[in-house]
């Protein structure tokens, strides 16, 4: 089982590619986490937001392996605890089927995204950096492990 965490946004900072690596790579390869970055819609001064977004969208979409479970972030979604994190990700493992974590660009998702998402999951009440939310999924995603396998990293 791979999740995929299909995020809009490229080039960022040093320190959030290696945040995300060093949590990726702590996943073991039965619930490996591969990121795909969308590159986000031309956005100028009197752009058209609903374009962008469907732009985006549409390259979620592709982006999408077939028969995946798809779990939209978004800020209206049902927020989880790290334990909530946990059930999830096992009952992922035992499905056998890759999920995808999809995060949108600056405006947020297209009704075709939402529309096609099995779940919405929202992170926080509070507005996060893209950049961000990348290294906090990951560090979940570990964290959730880390409590299937019983190992230490999680002292809640």
């Amino acid at each position: 089982m791979r999740i995929h965490l299909i995020a809009v946004g490229t080039r960022m900072p040093g320190w959030v590619e290696t945040a995300y690596a060093d949590y990726a790579a702590r996943l073991p390869h039965e619930c490996r986490l591969e990121l795909i970055e969308i590159a986000p819609a031309q956005r100028g001064k009197n752009g058209d937001i609903a374009r962008a977004r469907q732009q985006e969208g549409a390259k979620i979409l592709k982006a999408i392996p077939r028969d995946s479970l798809i779990v939209a972030l978004d800020e209206h979604g049902r927020q989880l605890s790290s334990v909530d994190w946990s059930g999830e990700l096992k009952a992922w493992m035992q499905s056998g089927r890759d999920t995808c974590l999809l995060v949108g660009g600056p405006d947020g998702h297209a009704p075709e995204v939402l529309s096609r998402a099995h779940q919405k999951w929202s992170l926080s009440r509070l507005t996060l950096p893209h950049a961000l939310v990348r290294v906090l999924v990951a560090e979940q995603l570990f964290r959730a492990w880390s409590l299937l396998a019983n190992h230490p990293y999680h002292r809640a």
